[in-house]
């Protein structure tokens, strides 16, 4: 017989029923009250015992059966299949609930524990928020988005299968004529990745280029979200500074073992310089002699102001060394989590295996609708009023530190992005 209080059925109705039935042997099949080879109860005589249906009992005894707890043979009852019983809580190893990595984590699981990543802080709404990354609601081109979004949803329901990693077809190509366009890129649509977001993109090439005791070369300061992941591996930084006009490539280590430098031409981020065309040169040249990788991350190079964007370091890239990032986190919405890799055609085959095995692939039904986008113009009539918006933006804000702050503030990055870097030399940090 099985001991236990009638469930209170309420509004749990039969699928609360069926879970506590399910429930009550279950927990006597592992703590022995049933052993291994008893009998279970009866369906009929559980179900009056319990005060619910012989449907529900039968039920839980075929999930009991679907999960190896109970077995059954034609004209004979159900019986306990063998004892199972839960570990005790001494044999836990003692520090399962301390602070020491868990003994089982990779050299690389041990070295992200290491690195940490501080949380972005939860923050009440602000009347007027800084907060860099966020794009404004109104930004976001909805009317566009929501009637392509159900017209390849319509389309959609008669292809619902996977895609190839490196993306759905119409993007890539959308894609290609896009950033030839927009960005001086020259590629093919088979040289085009397409990912979760800029992060992804830089994971893949920290963890595909870089091994433990390999160098990389960064931006000081940079994007830390990327010299995380580069880190990540093993290697180490080898920080190099920048100024007004981006990475100071006088400053770039002459021997060493970097085989990858990461860096920002069209807007340095954090402080917004724009490299000029005699360092990319020579970013390019040393690289050469190198032997290393670039990647270029060019996270916000459609926003450029007062003159056409300049074109991306990968469209003077003669050897192909340069790994171009795009994102679409800055013209759409951070939440899209969609960008793109442009390879060197050496690396296409390794990065497509990376990103099967990571996570298949993007996303198809909205890079459908970016691509949809893109074909008709509807995407570059959006950057383009962006631009124009976020351009009104940078105006106001300019004249509002020039009336507001004091006379010696300076504002620095103007020139392209979404940010711009404010000075203070007197205010006092206390």
């Amino acid at each position: 017989m099985v001991q236990s209080q009638p469930p209170s059925h309420g509004r749990r109705g039969a699928t609360g029923a069926g879970r506590h039935v399910y429930d009550l042997l279950r927990a006597q099949i592992v703590d022995d009250t049933l052993p291994a080879g008893a009998r279970a109860p009866s369906t009929r005589g559980l179900a009056a015992e319990l005060g619910v249906s012989r449907t529900t009992v039968t039920a839980a005894y075929e999930q009991l059966v679907a999960e190896g707890y109970l077995v059954t043979s034609t004209g004979r009852a159900a019986r306990v299949a063998r004892p199972l019983t839960a570990p005790a809580p001494a044999e836990l190893p003692s520090s399962s609930c301390g602070t020491q990595p868990a003994p089982t984590l990779s050299d690389y699981g041990q070295r992200l524990l290491a690195i940490g990543m501080s949380a972005l802080p939860h923050a009440e709404p602000a009347r007027f928020d800084f907060l860099y990354g966020a794009v404004a609601s109104r930004d976001f081109p909805t009317l566009a988005w929501r009637r392509a979004y159900q017209t390849e949803l319509l389309q959609q329901q008669q292809r619902l299968y996977y895609v190839p990693p490196e993306g759905d077809a119409s993007l890539r190509s959308a894609l290609q004529g896009y950033l030839r366009r927009a960005r001086g890129l020259t590629c093919d649509a088979g040289q085009i990745l397409v990912v979760h977001g800029s992060q992804q993109a830089i994971d893949l090439c920290a963890r595909l280029l870089l091994d433990a005791g390999d160098a990389f070369v960064f931006e000081d300061p940079g994007y830390l979200m990327a010299r995380r992941c580069f880190e990540a591996t093993g290697a180490s930084c080898l920080a190099t500074p920048v100024d007004a006009q981006g990475l100071d490539t006088s400053r770039l280590p002459k021997e060493s073992n970097a085989r990858l430098v990461y860096v920002t031409p069209s807007h340095q981020f954090p402080l917004g310089g724009v490299l000029p065309i005699t360092r990319r040169q020579q970013l390019l040249q040393w690289a050469r002699r190198q032997n290393a990788w670039i990647v270029e991350d060019d996270y916000d190079g459609e926003f450029r102001y007062g003159q056409r964007p300049i074109d991306a370091l990968q469209s003077i890239d003669g050897d192909g060394r340069v790994i171009y990032v795009g994102t679409f986190s800055k013209a759409l919405s951070p939440q899209l989590r969609l960008g793109y890799l442009v390879l060197p055609p050496e690396l296409v085959s390794v990065f497509r295996q990376a990103k099967r095995l990571t996570d298949r692939h993007a996303p198809v039904l909205e890079q459908r609708v970016l691509a949809s986008l893109i074909e008709s113009g509807s995407y570059e009539r959006h950057v383009r009023r962006m631009r124009r918006e976020n351009e009104r933006r940078r105006a106001a804000l300019l004249e509002a530190v020039a009336r507001h702050l004091p006379k010696d503030a300076q504002v620095g990055g103007t020139a392209a992005g979404l940010h711009v870097v404010l000075w203070l030399p007197s205010l006092n940090p206390k």
